[in-house]
């Protein structure tokens, strides 16, 4: 068998919109190639990037302290709830309807894995289409997720609770149980069924809950 990388990733780039309603990443040099080169020798040079972003852009991983002042921050998730975790593949795209509700996982063998939503939304990214109409789990699934001892859940949608209301069950449900979520992820439709081992590590940053990640997949082949 061989191992076939699988990135699940968004490209974070300068002026990209994530979240309706929170700004852009600027991403710009700090130091620039031609400002570098008086401090060293001659053909040496160097590139030092800024970036200002809010922590929820691109790709990322909610910590249950973005829900729960007392949860745990990014700094305290343990590297076995976000690496070499065993996945299981939701495939939610022909399912009726926006809600996926507690049948959209009956009957799978969660405990300790990685939950990944296929929904196909990430189709949509980087138009107006994405902010309006995305696929999410309802309160009785992240309430089985959560019961049956999930270790992560990740989805290609926009959000994994629905939007149009103030109420977040999915993530207060998850991040409760000390569930890390990933969201706006893509290229599920490229994982395997089976075999798949799955990654998505932030940067270990204390008093944030959120921030970005490169997700992706080890599918055994």
């Amino acid at each position: 068998m061989s191992n076939r990388l699988i990135d699940l990733s968004h490209t974070v780039e300068h002026g990209m919109i994530t979240y309706k309603g929170l700004p852009a990443p600027v991403i710009c040099d700090y130091l620039s190639r031609e400002a570098s080169r008086p401090s060293y020798a001659d053909g040496t040079e160097f590139q030092i990037g800024k970036i200002e972003m809010v922590a929820n852009t691109g790709t990322y991983i909610d910590s249950p302290f973005h829900r729960y002042a007392d949860g745990n921050d990014l700094s305290k998730l343990r590297l076995e709830q976000l690496a070499d975790l065993e996945a299981v593949i939701v495939r939610a795209v022909n399912f009726p309807g926006r809600a996926l509700d507690y049948d959209a996982f009956k009957g799978l063998n969660v405990k300790g894995k990685a939950v990944l939503v296929h929904t196909d939304w990430s189709r949509h990214w980087r138009t107006d289409q994405y902010f309006e109409g995305h696929r999410y789990l309802t309160a009785d699934a992240a309430k089985f997720l959560a019961d049956s001892g999930a270790a992560l859940v990740g989805i290609d949608s926009y959000n994994i609770d629905e939007v149009g209301y103030n109420s977040r069950p999915v993530h207060s449900t998850l991040l409760g149980a000390d569930i890390p979520i990933c969201e706006h992820m893509r290229g599920l439709d490229g994982l395997p069924d089976r075999g798949v081992r799955f990654f998505a590590v932030p940067v270990k940053v204390a008093g944030f809950g959120t921030f970005p990640v490169r997700a992706f997949a080890i599918a055994q082949e």
